[in-house]
């Protein structure tokens, strides 16, 4: 079953424990806006560890998090934290950066 989970190109692993996680209805906390500034970044984890801390699923999702790349914040870590243990995102951080500044930048040809 696994196999074709991944050949589906769907996440890899189950996917169960998601009902039972403490940040239900807080995605705002687990995943960056747009632009968002590093202080702005530090205190928004901040808050999503504590969050995360008191999880019965946070070990789940940590798992869940590195074995599919993931980016945003899960089961306690950043995506700089897996990434430094070996689990970088799929999309790299500046990847998105870029991707996000060409999207403006067509957005406002096509608008002006």
């Amino acid at each position: 079953m696994l196999d074709l989970i991944e050949a589906s190109g769907g996440p890899i692993g189950p996917t169960g424990w998601m009902e039972q996680a403490a940040c239900a209805g807080e995605s705002d906390l687990f995943f960056a806006p747009f632009a968002e500034r590093p202080e702005a970044r530090v205190r928004r984890e901040a808050r999503a560890r504590t969050i995360c801390g008191q999880c019965p699923v946070a070990v789940d999702c940590q798992d869940y998090a590195r074995t599919n790349r993931e980016l945003g914040f899960w089961g306690g870590e950043s995506e700089a934290e897996r990434a430094e243990a070996g689990f970088p995102p799929t999309t790299p951080i500046i990847g998105r950066k870029r991707v996000a500044e060409e999207r403006a930048r067509d957005a406002m040809a096509r608008a002006g």
